[in-house]
């Protein structure tokens, strides 16, 4: 069974910086792409940042110049450095991960992690 831990969440001022890691646990599996979502109170979840097996990354326009998102193959870990926050950031990020176990793939979530920014 794969499971999707995360950490890094909590509370700060607006301008301040965070660091999420979601890292998976299992075995007999093969990592694809890993991501970071965010839902904010009342919106839909939104793709924040995506990066390939193969390391190329994606954001989404709000978050360019100000989040970084890094993988640790080794450590099966994926990292989203959370710079100049704003209020606008605050939401539950959830980790999303594509994973391969003998010939099929899997999407799998995390549980999410809170980020509140105060202005």
């Amino acid at each position: 069974q794969v499971q999707l831990v995360e950490s890094g969440g909590g509370l700060v001022q607006a301008g301040g910086s965070l660091r999420l890691s979601c890292t998976v646990s299992g075995s007999m599996f093969r990592i694809d792409a890993m991501g970071w979502h965010r839902q904010a109170p009342g919106k839909q979840r939104e793709l924040v940042a995506r990066i390939s097996s193969t390391g190329i990354t994606f954001y989404q326009e709000p978050v360019k110049g100000r989040f970084t998102i890094s993988r640790d193959i080794a450590k099966n870990t994926v990292y989203l450095q959370m710079n100049s926050l704003a209020p606008e950031d605050t939401a539950v990020y959830y980790c999303n991960v594509d994973i391969q176990i003998a010939t099929l793939k899997y999407n799998v979530w995390g549980q999410g992690t809170q980020v509140t920014v105060s202005s």
